[in-house]
């Protein structure tokens, strides 16, 4: 079954997700779980938010940097993600106090696929959203057009 990215709501919906998702890092399993959410909101592929159990010790770090703020889910704090001899700077981020109706985020970790080795959903490969803004998880069920690209903005 396809979904359309504009049957998404706004503001966000949190719904958790039973398939497998996967993330690869440095050539290594960074995380893995049955457990995760999937946000959900109008024009953006979903984003997957995985428990810190299902995550493994010693590849996240707290990043330099500002915070930044979403209206709906209040101030998120970034990652820096390192495993294999390798590492890659804000590229993952977390609520560790979400704003309400969004309190099932709390300390959840959010991958940008653009900056991870592989991420997949259910066994298939997932393609990162353009623009890396939203860090949407792309699989074959969703269609866009997505919001995040060049000329995009105004949507």
């Amino acid at each position: 079954m396809t979904e359309s990215v504009w049957d998404y709501p706004r503001p966000p919906r949190v719904e958790p997700c039973a398939k497998r998702v996967v993330v690869i890092f440095g050539g290594a399993v960074i995380a893995d779980t049955v457990d995760s959410l999937r946000v959900l909101e109008t024009s953006h592929p979903p984003v997957f938010y995985i428990p810190r159990a299902d995550i493994a010790q010693g590849t996240l770090a707290p990043s330099r940097g500002p915070q930044s703020f979403c209206e709906f889910k209040g101030f998120a704090g970034y990652l820096d993600v390192s495993a294999g001899g390798r590492s890659a700077e804000r590229a993952a981020w977390t609520y560790e106090d979400p704003a309400q109706g969004y309190e099932q985020l709390a300390g959840a970790v959010a991958f940008y696929p653009s900056r991870m080795d592989e991420c997949t959903v259910g066994g298939v490969k997932v393609q990162a959203q353009e623009g890396d803004f939203y860090g949407g998880w792309i699989t074959p069920d969703i269609e866009g057009p997505f919001k995040g690209g060049p000329g995009t903005w105004g949507w």
